[in-house]
């Protein structure tokens, strides 16, 4: 009797957007990019991400007919670590500065970042070479009852940690004895110099603890209760795979995860290790390089919310280009163009398809005016949020937003003055009221190329955009549909504009935005010019997102190469999500504070040896053993370790002068999953 084949693993991705919450269920299936069995969207659930999370799984369990003890393995990518900083949001934490004084605080922009959280500072610290200060740490140890009971946990940063941690180390454990809440240490974050950045990075990563926490509880519960008995993964701001457990301890790693995420599943889709990536959504375009197989990461660390910090992310470029970008016309020219965003604005054919009756009567009683009107196809509508996030309205503001209801109201009914289009656009950057007009998913609608919304009121919409006038005083578009052609080859041209600008960038070049226009202008023209120019990337175009079918159609003669738009497109950051790799890595140096004497600071621990050799072997060593414990912590069983070691030296009078050792071990391997 033959044995009935044992059944493949099943893989379950998540990713949260700011939009929508998307999941997908893959199996490897045997083949190099496997199966994906079953994918869904569902809205995302700002004040209860684990209910977004339920509703994309469960649809996606339904879809599939799966059932849930089969899933071996869950991961997620999400932006709640992005958002929380660009939003200022998180907890209040302590920092706790070692050897610095205030004045350090101006730098890096960390003085900022910790507005009003109390600081503590504590003489102490090290030298480069790991000598040690004298460490007094009684004003902190005084100042404990008190933060113990009005802050969420504690960030501590002390002068070179990265060459001795020992007093980073001593009031953590003073800290933890004392209040029983998180505390994180520098050193454990980067070994990077740069103080205050290092600082910096530990106060956010202290802040956002709590909500990452609250995030993997959430979605741990929701497993328990679908009986899904898989480890839990969270994508990396690098793209790599950490357990749960990982990134509770390092939230702050997890910034630019979802974009991470959709650059791993974009080469996994296509099998494409050299591509430039470009990810299309509803209000922005990221754009960023593969090379080699592996997002190419910022050399500076990565920036959010205005603060540089020193997490390794994905090099991403992000542009105000979407599908429902705002359309509008240049002013003042005889032969204007079309302006694409940066602004968001509701689709006029989903305002339409939820308020059919309000949209589409505005909209013909404003195309029966003998004139096209300055405000035709706009409306305001209230975005719903809690009352209580209206606080604080001038009276102007107060009165404007009294009259926006969550009925749709025509801007040339609502406003009466340039005073009150200002006040519209402060309540709009509130947060409080959406704007709907004419989109280019719009003008999808009106061709035909789109038909999840109401396409009548999106027809209507490019009627009265084709009635605004040239500077000459004639109508821009002889029709809806000769509109709509302009505007989605204006997204198609401006996307090949960002996709070279980001190239131009990653190359070095200055003036990168101003090189690209003129190329693309050249292309889309058809004018070579007395100077001829072209430009030709060296790797195709992957697009990603639901409308890159659409927008990307035209891209390859205007990048020069091709562009690879994959089945899942619409999926890519779930998918992403599980089909990464764990990497993490591990540093140590050795310095030769004095002649003969070679110091080697690894982990949390300062040696010295008399040979130079056998302190580089000790940090190799060193080295690997810490990459295979935190690879085992992050989540893999079977990782495969590399070390590299980069030594700085001088020759005086011929003789080779040893400076320093830089050893570095990186330890990948596929995530473990549920037996």
């Amino acid at each position: 009797m033959t044995a009935k084949p044992k059944p493949l693993p099943l893989f379950l991705g998540i990713d949260t957007g700011g939009t929508y919450t998307d999941a997908v269920l893959w199996s490897e299936t045997g083949s190099p990019r496997g199966k994906v069995l079953a994918k869904a969207k569902a809205l995302t659930t700002r004040h209860d991400l684990a209910v977004g999370i339920s509703g994309a799984v469960d649809a996606v369990l339904e879809k599939s007919r799966t059932d849930p003890t089969a899933i071996k393995l869950v991961s997620m990518s999400t932006t709640l670590a992005t958002n929380a900083l660009v939003e200022g949001q998180g907890g209040r934490v302590a920092l706790v500065m070692i050897g610095f004084s205030e004045a350090d605080l101006a730098r890096d922009g960390l003085k900022t970042a910790l507005g009003t959280d109390p600081v503590v500072f504590c003489p102490g610290g090290h030298d480069v070479h790991g000598n040690a200060a004298k460490l007094d740490l009684s004003g902190l140890e005084a100042a404990l009852p008190e933060l113990g009971g009005s802050v969420s946990g504690f960030a501590v940063c002390a002068y070179f940690a990265t060459r001795n941690p020992a007093h980073e180390i001593a009031a953590r454990e003073l800290i933890r004895e004392r209040t029983g809440l998180p505390v994180t240490a520098s050193h454990e974050l980067s070994a990077k110099l740069g103080g205050p950045r290092r600082a910096l990075t530990t106060l956010l990563n202290a802040r956002l603890i709590s909500m990452i926490d609250r995030l993997v509880a959430a979605t741990e519960g929701f497993l328990e209760a679908r009986k899904i008995a898989a480890p839990l993964m969270v994508v990396r701001g690098d793209g790599a795979l950490v357990s749960a457990a990982f990134a509770r301890q390092r939230p702050i790693e997890t910034i630019l995860s979802g974009p991470a995420a959709s650059l791993v599943g974009a080469r996994h889709m296509t099998g494409l290790d050299d591509a430039v990536v470009s990810d299309i959504g509803g209000t922005t375009t990221d754009v960023a390089v593969l090379d080699g197989g592996r997002p190419r990461l910022d050399p500076e660390g990565a920036t959010v919310g205005g603060f540089r910090t020193m997490v390794e992310a994905v090099a991403m470029r992000t542009y105000g280009l979407g599908g429902d970008s705002e359309v509008a016309l240049e002013e003042g020219a005889l032969n204007p163009k079309i302006l694409l965003g940066p602004r968001r604005l509701v689709p006029l054919a989903l305002a339409g398809m939820m308020h059919s009756d309000a949209v589409t009567v505005e909209l013909e009683r404003q195309l029966r005016a003998p004139n096209p009107g300055r405000m035709d196809g706009r409306f305001a509508v209230r975005t719903g949020v809690p009352e209580r996030l209206a606080a604080g309205l001038t009276g102007a503001e107060a009165k404007l937003y009294e009259v926006i209801g969550a009925t749709p109201l025509p801007l040339d009914r609502l406003l009466t003055s340039n005073a009150q289009n200002a006040t519209l656009n402060r309540l709009v950057s509130r947060g409080l009221v959406h704007i709907s007009g004419f989109t280019p998913s719009d003008a999808a609608h009106v061709l035909g190329k789109q038909a999840n919304w109401a396409a009548a009121p999106a027809r209507l919409g490019a009627e009265l955009f084709a009635r605004k006038r040239d500077g000459r005083g004639q109508a821009i578009a002889a029709t809806p549909e000769a509109i709509s052609e302009r505007v989605l080859l204006t997204l198609t041209r401006w996307s090949a504009e960002y996709i070279l600008e980001t190239a131009f960038a990653e190359d070095g070049l200055d003036g990168a935005a101003t090189v690209a226009h003129a190329l693309v202008q050249r292309a889309v023209d058809f004018h070579p010019g007395i100077a001829r120019l072209s430009v030709a990337l060296d790797r195709p175009v992957i697009g990603l997102g639901a409308s890159a079918p659409l927008h990307y159609a035209g891209l390859p003669p205007l990048v020069g190469n091709g562009c690879v738009v994959p089945d899942d497109t619409d999926v890519a950051n779930a998918l992403g999500a599980v089909v990464g790799q764990v990497r993490v890595s591990a540093e140590a140096r050795v310095s030769q504070p004095v002649e003969g004497l070679f110091r080697l600071a690894s982990g949390e621990s300062v040696r010295d040896f008399t040979d130079e050799a056998a302190a580089v072997a000790a940090a190799e060593a060193d080295v690997r053993a810490i990459a295979a414990k935190r690879a085992k912590d992050a989540g893999t069983d079977s990782a495969e370790i590399e070390v590299a070691t980069e030594f700085s030296v001088s020759t005086v009078e011929s003789q080779r002068m040893f400076i320093e050792a830089h050893v570095v071990a990186v330890a990948s391997g596929r995530p473990r999953i549920a037996v």
